[in-house]
């Protein structure tokens, strides 16, 4: 009975602690997509590889998405014809590199403010890295979905015109007079801010409040189902076993790894989850789980799956991994 009240009260303090950023997140998300036309932005991109992917992956202050959405903007992004390296580092980036999730992980760790500094230098080097690998791919062809590069502009200059077979199925708003609209198909075709922009204020406002409520049920159950498995795991894992694992330069890296990944827990909120590890594992490992879940994840790779051919995820998913596995262990084993 203590073991079970104890999990319930680690279990509500995480939540008491990540829903306020969870909540301002999902707005901001919101208000961006609804009041911001993307389109000029994409033609400010730069088209040098280096700088493309380093300004990708610092669009994450522009557009605050965690992993459940940065999927759906970045092939968004490369259908409005954005290079290639301006996507993958706005992919791998964005869902650490935006100011809500900096703000949530300096309120968890603000008593170790050098994982705050270095989850965002770690996680910009290896999105800019990344972004910089995949440039070297100048045709498309191979690693995109056929779906995704017919609906590529051509010559990558003008926006998309015909709406891709993948768009068949997604997610909806509810419209004027109840008629539903198409999240991705509204977005692809332009932006859903250029869309709406001649519709009254009312019926934009109604859209940012169906948008809201709409991410709110998928992050929320997401938050919850994490806050449950982290509680459960300090309260019933036996102490030795995780002391041992944390206190490793490589096991402790490999254990949080693996662990973001399979959690898939809102980068919004994963600093807290985290935060109930920090007594017994490293330095190193915080920071791997910090950097390398919401870089990749089970949800993430599924829907990357809908981007990139299996070869290109696995390619992103090698790279990311022995990227932080390395900057990482250069932590530990400086600590040590």
């Amino acid at each position: 009975m203590d073991q079970l009240n104890n999990a319930f009260t680690l279990f509500l303090s995480l939540l008491v602690e990540a829903i306020p950023f969870l909540l301002l997140g999902v707005l901001l998300s919101s208000l961006l997509l609804m009041f911001i036309d993307e389109r000029k932005l994409v033609a400010a991109m730069p088209r040098n590889p280096f700088l493309g992917a380093l300004v990708g992956s610092c669009v994450g202050f522009l557009f605050p998405v965690c992993e459940c959405g940065n999927v759906p903007v970045a092939r968004r992004l490369l259908m409005q014809g954005v290079p290639t390296p301006v996507a993958v580092g706005f992919l791998l980036a964005a869902p650490t590199i935006n100011p809500i999730v900096i703000w949530s992980t300096w309120v968890a760790f603000r008593d170790q403010p050098e994982i705050v500094v270095l989850r965002v230098v770690f996680s910009l080097a290896i999105a800019t890295i990344i972004g910089c690998v995949f440039s070297v791919q100048k045709d498309l062809r191979p690693i995109l979905q056929p779906a995704v590069m017919r609906s590529i502009p051509s010559g990558y200059k003008n926006p998309v015109k015909d709406i891709s077979p993948l768009l068949q199925s997604g997610s909806f708003l509810l419209g004027e007079g109840g008629q539903p609209i198409r999240m991705d198909t509204t977005v692809m075709q332009g932006s859903l801010a250029a869309a709406t922009a001649s519709k009254p204020l009312n019926y934009r406002l109604n859209l940012l409040l169906e948008n809201m409520v709409q991410e709110l049920r998928e992050l929320g159950g997401v938050l919850v189902v994490g806050s449950a498995i982290a509680a459960a795991i300090q309260v019933l894992a036996p102490r030795e076993l995780i002391l041992s694992l944390g206190q490793g330069p490589v096991a402790s890296i490999l254990a949080m790894m693996v662990l973001g990944g399979v959690i898939s827990i809102c980068s919004t909120v994963d600093s807290f989850f985290a935060l109930s590890f920090a007594s017994t594992f490293s330095s190193g490992a915080l920071l791997a789980f910090l950097v390398f879940g919401p870089m990749i994840d089970l949800k993430g790779v599924g829907l990357m799956l809908s981007v990139f051919k299996t070869k290109a995820v696995i390619y992103l998913f090698a790279l990311a991994a022995l990227l932080t596995f390395l900057l990482t262990l250069l932590i530990n084993l400086h600590v040590s």
